[in-house]
Order: C-alpha cells, then structure tokens, then sequence
C-alpha cells in the first residue's frame, strides 16, 4: 500500500497594511470641545515622542495630546495614553479604531480642546473613538512586504553568475560598488530570504551575510 501525504507549508507572515502618508485635521465636536484627529505612519515607537511634540507645540492651547500607536508585522507591540483622560477613556478608543482598520506601524493622535464641559467617560470614549475614525477614514491604506537585506563581496570574474541570481530572484539592489572587488547590498523578501542566501552561498565566490 502507499500512502501519499501532502505537507503544508506555511510561510511567515512577511506583508502588512499601514497608511501611506501622515493625514490630519479630521474634526469633531462634542458640547463644545473639538477633537482633531492626526495619523501617521511609523517605523517603531522612536519615531512617537518627536511627532508628539511636534503636535504639542501646533496645539499649545489644547488641554490633551491623547494616542495610540501600533508596530511589528503581526501587532506585536502597542501602546494607548490617555494623557490625563479618565482611565481607558481615550488612549483605548484610539487604539481600537487602528484594530478595526486592521493596519499597524500606525500612531494616531487625538488632540482635544476642552469646550468647558465635561463629557463624562462615556461620552469621552465615544469622542475620542469618532475623531480617531474620521482621521482613518481619510487615510490611503497600503500594503507593504518586510524585507532582509544582505551584503555579498566577490571578485568582479564572477559578476555574471552573481547577476544570474540577481535577476533569477529579482533582487532590489540598493547599493553597489564594481571594481575588482565587487559589493553589493540588495533587499530580498523576508519570505524567499533563506532560499536567496542558499543560491548565493552554493557559488562558493562570495561572501554573504544579512544586515539587520
């Protein structure tokens, strides 16, 4: 008897959605505070504090600088600030509507201008939750592939095998130097990494290693 068996391989996520540009302005109001919502995309969480302060100094006279903001491929690392806001009246609303657009490497900013009466924690959450909406609404979203970048050094008698593999792969080569002794630095896809590394190596020419 023979028995067949069909493997499933599943490869890491290596693509995610963001939004293309920084958008901002989108307003709402609400017993006489206004909420402007701003969203940008990010990196990690050292490109927050610089657009935070950024904000701070557009918007002196406003009361809080409220956000939310979300990196990694998978989510994996998020952080909420309600900046003085009762207790996940804001930061968590936010945060909510970056889940609900199913994006990441994304912070959104809600700026409020307090109208002098208060809203109370439900009222709260459903302004803040309403600014961080519209402001996503006017967002492109995008999606984007991760990528690994390698460096490799050969000599230049090997040029044509090294560039057979460059084409065969489609590599994005973004920095070379040919002379004698010839270095490249190319992006492949986080996903066909391994496969590249391997084709490379077996020409027994070069060098090759992964720049983080």
């Amino acid at each position: 008897m023979i028995y067949l068996f069909k493997f499933l391989i599943i490869l890491e996520k290596d693509t995610y959605k963001t939004i293309d540009v920084a958008v901002g302005g989108a307003v709402y109001k609400e017993k006489g505070s206004k909420f402007i919502g701003f969203a940008y995309p990010i990196v990690n969480e050292n490109d927050v504090k610089p657009l935070i302060s950024k904000l701070k100094k557009e918007h002196y006279s406003a009361r809080h600088w409220c956000y939310a903001w979300l990196t990694g491929v998978h989510g994996e690392f998020y952080r909420v600030n309600d900046d003085g806001e009762p207790h996940n009246s804001a930061g968590q609303p936010i945060y909510s509507q970056i889940l609900s657009k199913n994006i990441t490497n994304v912070l959104v900013v809600v700026v409020r201008y307090f109208g002098g009466t208060k809203l109370g924690v439900g009222g709260l959450v459903s302004a803040y939750k309403t600014a961080a909406k519209l402001v996503l609404e006017e967002a492109k979203i995008v999606e984007k592939v991760v990528q690994t970048q390698f460096f490799i050094a050969f000599d230049y008698v090997h040029m044509d095998k090294v560039m057979r593999i460059v084409k065969k792969h489609k590599l994005e080569i973004v920095n070379q130097k040919m002379e004698i002794d010839c270095r490249f630095n190319f992006l492949v896809r986080k996903n066909e990494a391994d496969l590249v590394r391997t084709a490379f190596e077996n020409l027994r020419c070069l060098t090759i290693k992964e720049i983080n």
